[in-house]
């Protein structure tokens, strides 16, 4: 490719003005594209408005800044000197260094990190390595977070300040609409996208497809780690926001004037206190920060939505990591992985079948039954309820993901929540991914990547995972297993899933 071609092939006409990204690890690459109008002022807890439009052409050669968030390193989080600005709803593509002459499939990522924290910058989550090697276009994108993104304060708005609720959902949906706009003028075919995400990011696409306006926006889900149950009605979810102005030593009455003021510095640090000292012992298994049924935007809890058949018939892969509560119960202390908020999450929410799935963990209430738990609590046993609902109504594919490199297993955490992330990236090379092979196991753990992006790759181009992973259903349950060697097994743990039938969580 010449230099002029290359340059020219840089600079795309999107339909809100001209953008010239730049070549990067094999790729082409535009960065920090507005995908709508910054959020601040009269926009701050406000749904997402259309970008204004421009005529000269944007630089779009680096990232745009992070949401506001606290510093945190765990799995490439932010460090002290990432810029950080509620200015953050910018939207990120990589597509392959040779156009193509036909439409490629699309990825689209969610981030993940509790709804606190992270971005589509992070390093452990580069696509360099997926678009070239799998030469399909990626887009990632930053969302709002924490209490500007996922806290309902509609209780506190005036005729002069009105708040809205699930922002941060909404800007996912506002960047998806601008993948629609946009994204062929990239290479990218907006008839076939498929939504992916990790943790609170995987949440984010099940999410999606439980909610209305985001019909039609995507055609596939791959869902690594989600936490199903973690959405809540207004009810819980303006008691957590009633905490968070309390930590902020803000009364009922003047709440909408000091919501419009606070700086995001000090809502993140009262969210970070709420989110960490708080609700992780008043109300073991909830999350601070999540969707909100609020009846119209998301009209149902998505489990409820999926088990109606009402979420988004499109093909869905929906897998969990073997060990997920380990990571917290060492690094991140928030979920139910100590016998004290095990008893009073079944207190609170379900005492009736406290002892029912208690006996489903021989040698509770140990430290290893009490973290596996909390891990099943969140993440495990609500996506079998998502994966068994969804394959009523469309196809789907159920993993785990086991595999391990011996610093992960030196270090007490086996195959936790989040490991799967330099995996299906590719990203053993560098920051944290590289961390986890400096003990060994790198060419291993390059093979387990190869197959589980080899997956993400087909189950974009096909709607079909490959020929070796058979779908879910209710009566077989057959389920893949990535690890050293990959298998099918049928109803993995199915006397652990038959004791926690019935549990609804927090709904």
């Amino acid at each position: 490719m010449s230099t002029a071609t290359a340059e020219a092939d840089l600079t795309v006409q999107t339909a809100e003005g001209p953008v010239r990204g730049k070549t990067a690890g094999g790729t082409r690459t535009w960065r920090g594209i507005p995908y709508a109008a910054p959020p601040i002022g009269e926009l701050r807890l406000r749904l997402p408005r259309p970008p204004a439009p421009w005529r000269d052409v944007l630089d779009a050669t680096d990232f745009g800044p992070w949401a506001p968030q606290r510093t945190r390193r765990l799995l490439g989080g932010a460090s002290p000197g990432t810029p950080r600005s509620e200015n953050c709803l910018t939207i990120n593509v990589t597509a392959p260094m040779q156009p193509s002459g036909d439409p490629l499939p699309v990825l689209v990522f969610f981030h993940g990190g509790a709804f606190t924290s992270g971005s589509g910058a992070m390093g452990i989550a580069d696509g360099s390595g997926l678009s070239a090697g799998g030469n399909v276009v990626l887009v990632s994108m930053n969302y709002r977070l924490g209490a500007l993104g996922f806290m309902d304060f509609r209780p506190y708005s005036t005729p002069e300040r009105t708040f809205d609720v699930n922002v941060g959902l909404a800007d996912q949906i506002a960047a998806l609409e601008w993948v629609r706009r946009n994204i062929a003028a990239f290479g990218g075919d907006p008839g076939n996208v498929t939504i992916f995400g990790e943790s609170a990011g995987a949440m984010s696409a099940l999410t999606l497809m439980c909610i209305p306006s985001a019909a039609g926006l995507f055609h596939r889900a791959f869902l690594q780690s989600p936490a199903p149950s973690s959405a809540y009605g207004p009810e819980l979810a303006s008691g957590f926001a009633s905490e968070l102005l309390g930590l902020l030593g803000v009364g009922s009455g003047g709440a909408a004037e000091a919501l419009a003021e606070i700086p995001a510095n000090a809502l993140v640090d009262a969210a970070t206190q709420l989110s960490k000292k708080i609700i992780p012992d008043a109300y073991p298994g909830a999350l601070s920060f999540a969707p909100v049924v609020d009846g119209s935007f998301l009209p149902l809890h998505p489990i409820d939505a999926f088990e109606q058949g009402r979420a988004a018939a499109v093909p869905m892969v929906i897998g969990t990591m073997e060990n997920e509560g380990t990571l917290f119960e060492k690094l991140d202390d928030v979920l139910p992985t100590n016998q004290a908020r095990i008893e009073k999450m079944f207190e609170l929410t379900a005492p009736g079948l406290r002892d029912q799935v208690i006996a489903g963990y021989r040698g509770y209430p140990h430290k290893k039954q009490a973290v596996e738990i909390g891990g099943d609590a969140v993440f495990w046993h609500p996506s079998i309820q998502v994966a068994q609902a969804h394959a009523e109504h469309a196809a789907t594919w159920s993993y785990r993901f086991d595999y391990a490199p011996r610093t992960a297993r030196v270090a007490g955490l086996g195959a936790t929540h989040g490991l799967d992330l330099a995996a299906v990236f590719g990203t053993y090379d560098s920051g944290p991914g590289k961390n986890l092979v400096r003990l060994g196991n790198k060419r291993t753990a390059a093979n387990v990547a190869h197959r589980f992006q080899s997956a993400l790759l087909r189950f974009a181009r096909t709607g079909a995972p490959g020929p070796m992973w058979p779908k879910y259903d209710q009566t077989s349950r057959r389920t893949k297993i990535f690890d050293r060697y990959d298998r099918i097994e049928l109803d993995p743990r199915a006397s652990r899933r038959k004791a926690w039938d019935g549990y609804r969580g927090w709904r």
